[in-house]
């Protein structure tokens, strides 16, 4: 039986809908949806390897107007990257006095060959992949590693590398750093996100006797 993970948003209006198998690695389908910059609705299929490893990532992204989708597939030595769109994003960003996306995917594969991970912008379920992966639930505090994934930012998905340190905390803490951005993210005893502080909650199922709404961990 699939396992059920939900998140909201905590800086804006929005939430994920995880649906997963983590028996051998990690399928898992979901979608999220959020008001930021403009209101979309993302939908992706997940594949990674036994050790956590990302072997395939699709995600389609949809709005009033426009539709985008990418496909990443790993290679021996590359990336695979296919994208199309429909409609015009840019045009409901002028809307709104936003600046464009740009395409979705990326023109240039080789930028990606180091990346071992992909992350979806704004997702609180593609961290467990390096977690689990890197082995930071064991590992002794204050280990570090850094790593280089595939960015897919949303709703432009555009692909970009990016490089992100995660430190071992124990008690259920990994800290996360990209840039100059720094926090400390909870996990549960699988690496799920539970806290993603700036970013989002997870929510989890009402208990008997628990008021209606669920209870954020």
């Amino acid at each position: 039986m699939p396992t059920s993970l939900f998140w909201v948003r905590t800086d804006t209006a929005g939430s994920e809908h995880a649906l997963l198998d983590d028996r051998n690695g990690l399928t898992a389908r979901g979608q999220a949806q959020a008001v930021d910059p403009v209101p979309w609705t993302c939908r992706y299929t997940l594949s990674a390897a036994a050790d956590w490893s990302t072997v395939r990532l699709e995600v389609e992204a949809t709005g009033a107007g426009w539709s985008r989708g990418v496909r990443l597939e790993r290679q021996p030595d590359r990336w695979r990257i296919v994208a199309n769109e429909q409609g015009d994003l840019d045009a409901a960003l002028r809307a709104v006095g936003r600046p464009p996306a740009g395409l979705p995917g990326t023109d240039d594969p080789a930028r990606l060959a180091d990346a071992v991970d992909v992350d979806l912008g704004g997702s609180p379920l593609f961290n467990t992949l390096p977690v689990r992966r890197l082995g930071l639930l064991d590992a002794a505090a204050d280990s570090r590693r850094r790593i280089q994934v595939a960015w897919v930012l949303v709703p432009s998905l555009l692909v970009v590398p990016a490089e992100q340190t995660y430190t071992a905390l124990g008690a259920g803490r990994v800290g996360f750093a990209s840039d100059t951005f720094r926090t400390e993210i909870e996990v549960d005893a699988d690496g799920y996100v539970t806290r993603y502080p700036g970013l989002a909650d997870r929510v989890f199922p009402p208990r008997v006797g628990d008021p209606p709404g669920g209870v954020s961990g």
